[in-house]
């Protein structure tokens, strides 16, 4: 009977231990992610030191050219 306490000791005390690692490790991703976001609008200089070129000819829905290309293709410039 000491031994059954004893070893469900064990395992609880080794399932939480085992949770509290999983959610360091799930803070520490999402702070990673969070400092490589991109901006929401770009200069022209950053759309073309990303490889890019800066397309006047399509515009977004907020009315600004778009980069087109490299790193960045998609976003506003500004």
């Amino acid at each position: 009977m000491r031994i059954r306490r004893i070893l469900a000791a064990v395992i609880a005390t080794a399932a939480l231990a085992g949770l509290g690692l999983t959610g360091a490790a799930t803070a520490t991703a999402t702070t990673a992610t969070a400092t490589t976001a991109t901006p929401a609008s770009l200069t022209p200089g950053e759309c073309e030191q990303g490889g890019g070129t800066v397309d006047r000819s399509h515009t977004s829905a907020a009315g600004l050219p778009t980069c087109k290309g490299g790193k960045y293709n998609g976003q506003d410039v500004d």
